[in-house]
């Protein structure tokens, strides 16, 4: 479990395909405290390490993780949100993150606000071969985006705003994100769970 509180970022150093999957090796201040089989979030996908060498690690990605997440279009040098997963003695500073990753979206808008940076995003079956999914936002409720824990507004159908402010743009990768850029989205646990229960109903 996380709380969408990116800790730092990391570089990718390299990528090898082995089959249908790819195997990251990432370049990172966490690398000298992870161990082996420790679930670390990457840009919101949890991923066990699986060596850690120096100030690097690696971490696999199957098939379906790379079909569902943006991890398919990530690069050698591309950076990535990084978090741990969270203690049991730890605090929410966010909000409740699985590391589930429920859908790509579309970063269509980004505005230098003189102060603070102003995002849009949209989701849902104008994306081509993005499925509808039935995921929603609500006005002031929480969105994770490449792991970074959000509160959305200017909330509909299949669109919605973040703003960034000058820490977090300085310590994540939405100082690299652009308009056309795929970003992972989780949504709220809370709301899917009464959507579910609210559909059996219908």
């Amino acid at each position: 479990m996380f709380t969408g509180i990116v800790e730092t970022t990391g570089r990718v150093a390299a990528i090898q395909a082995e089959g249908t999957n790819l195997t990251f090796t990432i370049e990172s201040s966490l690398a000298n405290e992870l161990k082996v089989d420790q679930s670390v979030s990457h840009n919101g996908v949890c991923l066990t390490v699986t060596s850690v060498s120096g100030d690097g690690y690696t971490v696999t990605a199957v098939d379906e993780t790379l079909k569902k997440t943006n991890l398919g279009h990530v690069q050698v040098g591309h950076r990535v949100n990084l978090e741990r997963c969270m203690p049991a003695t730890g605090r929410f500073d966010g909000h409740i993150v699985q590391g589930h990753v429920d859908q790509t979206g579309l970063c269509t808008n980004v505005q230098d606000l003189d102060g603070s940076w102003l995002y849009d995003f949209e989701y849902g079956p104008s994306h081509g071969d993005m499925a509808e999914h039935g995921n929603v936002t609500v006005e002031k409720g929480s969105i994770c985006i490449n792991g970074v824990s959000l509160t959305v507004f200017n909330s509909t159908d299949n669109t919605f705003r973040v703003t960034i402010i000058p820490y977090t743009y300085e310590h994540t990768t939405f100082s690299d994100l652009k308009a056309g850029d795929v970003v992972n989205l989780e949504f709220d646990i809370v709301g899917k769970y009464i959507k579910k229960m609210l559909a059996g109903y219908r």
